[in-house]
């Protein structure tokens, strides 16, 4: 035990090589990465499509990757953050969908900028009331994506049936603080910033039950050395309580080129499939979250065949998706 625990320190900071061929079976891997994916009502048409692969041809898959939950918001939700929502009202779909396939629902209500007068928005609390009961009928629970201390304790109070999770839109970047954040006893999971993905050596520091809580966002593009992250969510925070306010404007080096998946991995903050299976696996970290519900369903599709499906199958599941003729990806 004591070689093994050895073997994996040194593989993490890249002493050795460490490297499994993703495309075959893992007989000795820690656990099963869970990864959370973008889109619940944005793109549950998709999903539509997507979830029978996934269900009906697990051969095409990587045996390591789980989908594990799926976020989202409808337009014009008041607790809504982090994106602009765009997502159809399509409740109904949606919680079927999640049943079918028992996969865990998240409503993304990251709004940093709640106050108390908003607390009473009957969209928002007939969506986690419904939440609430499908998890409670279903036994697998369905949970919030939340940022704002003053409606977590609402939630918590008036839905507690639904999990909570702190939300990377906090832009927490002193190491201590997110410390502080995985040990409160409110959240399932916590979505640090992207900054801290590569800064293995103080991520291993931290305790199992700490480990377990981190989420870490796995294809984030912004620039790593960006001030203004918290502004541009506050931002959009503004936007969905209504406010008229001027869009913010990205000063990051090639911030007018938008989202790119080339340029995502590029960045320092990227973690790869590889990553996950020699490194993050390894050293007990097992949640995942790819970003993209504010991009469009053809780059999510790169997104879960990057990620989900081994290199050999990837023609198939476009095939599958592409000739669905009720999606359009673009």
């Amino acid at each position: 035990m004591i070689f093994y625990e050895n073997f994996i320190n040194q593989a993490i900071y890249g002493k050795i090589p460490y490297k499994i061929d993703l495309g075959e079976e893992i007989k000795q891997m820690p656990a099963k990465a869970d990864f959370h994916l973008p889109g619940l009502f944005e793109f549950i048409e998709f999903y539509k499509v997507f979830l029978p692969l996934y269900k009906n041809h697990r051969e095409w898959f990587y045996k390591w990757a789980n989908i594990a939950s799926i976020y989202g918001a409808p337009a014009d939700c008041l607790w809504g953050g982090g994106r602009v929502g765009f997502g159809q009202d399509n409740i109904s779909d949606v919680l079927s969908l999640l049943k079918e396939y028992e996969i865990s629902g998240r409503l993304t209500f990251s709004n940093s900028l709640i106050q108390k007068k908003h607390l009473a928005d009957k969209k928002c609390n007939d969506l986690c009331a419904l939440f609430q009961k499908a998890g409670n009928s279903s036994g697998i629970k369905n949970g919030v994506i939340v940022h704002s201390d003053l409606l977590l304790e609402y939630l918590e109070d008036k839905f507690p049936g639904l999990y909570f999770v702190s939300s990377t839109t906090k832009v927490i970047t002193d190491f201590d603080l997110l410390k502080k954040e995985l040990q409160r006893k409110d959240f399932r999971f916590v979505v640090p910033d992207f900054r801290f993905n590569n800064q293995m050596e103080k991520l291993c520091e931290l305790n199992v039950a700490e480990k377990s809580k981190m989420e870490f966002l796995v294809n984030e593009c912004c620039w790593t050395g960006c001030k203004d992250r918290k502004i541009c969510y506050e931002n959009v925070s503004r936007k969905s309580l209504g406010e008229d306010c001027a869009d913010h404007i990205c000063k990051a080096p090639g911030g007018n080129e938008g989202y790119l998946f080339s340029k995502a991995m590029e960045n320092p903050s990227f973690i790869s499939g590889e990553d996950i299976v020699n490194r993050y696996l390894p050293a007990g970290f097992v949640n995942f979250k790819i970003e993209g519900r504010s991009l469009g369903s053809a780059i999510l599709l790169e997104f879960l065949l990057y990620y989900l499906v081994k290199p050999q199958y990837h023609l198939k599941v476009r095939e599958a998706i592409y000739l669905d003729s009720s999606l359009d990806l673009f």
